[in-house]
């Protein structure tokens, strides 16, 4: 059964303004009927803003006259105008990241020149004239724009960044890169749990015998013993 875009909004303006049965309100919005509850005592977790289903299109007055009259009337949906889905194009990026796109773009093509215009356009959602601009250092603000990250920076994800720059390194016929970069954080780890449980292990013994331990002094049998 569908349901109303705003569910938990939609449940505390009926509430409020009609006579419907908890059970009603929590079927038509698909909610259990303990959160209408908690809605009616007003002790939900987020105090809501009620949402008219009628000014929405979602409910008429005829529905919710029919539901106050017969407790047992289960509420039908009416049928809203069609939601406008964007399949193709540039994805939509936050007013507040936006100005953050140059320097994801730059960090891209110093890092991944294997890249086309168009999977970066998609990839940050921007312009092929932005990105040609970049390149070849004609854009506006170009003393200003600093390579980074577009990952770090929440223009995109690191999955689609890393399907993105396979995608390229393929068409080009270019072998994968194996991201090495944590290698070295990896071994430090692994010497800094070594250190700690020795470590651990000489304050137990040196408390079991009243004394106080010293730090361990990192030697081959002390790095590599199991």
């Amino acid at each position: 059964m569908a349901q109303p875009l705003m569910p938990h909004a939609t449940a505390s303006w009926l509430v409020d303004n009609t006579a419907l049965s908890f059970e009603q309100i929590a079927e038509f919005c698909g909610l259990h009927i303990l959160e209408i509850q908690a809605i009616a005592d007003d002790t939900a977790a987020t105090k809501l803003t009620g949402r008219d289903p009628v000014r929405a299109h979602e409910l008429t007055q005829e529905e919710i006259d029919k539901g106050q009259a017969d407790p047992n009337y289960v509420l039908q949906m009416s049928k809203g105008p069609d939601q406008i889905r964007r399949t193709k194009g540039p994805r939509y990026t936050p007013v507040s990241k936006r100005q953050d796109k140059p320097d994801g773009i730059a960090w891209i093509i110093r890092n991944h020149p294997e890249i086309t215009d168009g999977q970066i356009s998609l990839l940050i959602g921007t312009t092929r004239t932005t990105i040609a601009a970049i390149r070849d250092r004609s854009h506006w603000n170009i003393a200003n724009i600093t390579p980074k990250d577009p990952v770090t920076l929440g223009l995109t994800t690191q999955r689609e960044l890393d399907a993105a720059v396979a995608k390229a390194a393929k068409a080009a016929g270019l072998e994968p890169v194996v991201d090495t970069r944590l290698d070295g954080d990896r071994e430090a780890l692994i010497e800094q749990l070594r250190a700690e449980r020795e470590q651990a292990a000489r304050d137990a013994e040196a408390a079991a015998n009243g004394e106080e331990a010293g730090p361990v002094e990192h030697t081959a049998e002390t790095l590599f013993k199991s």
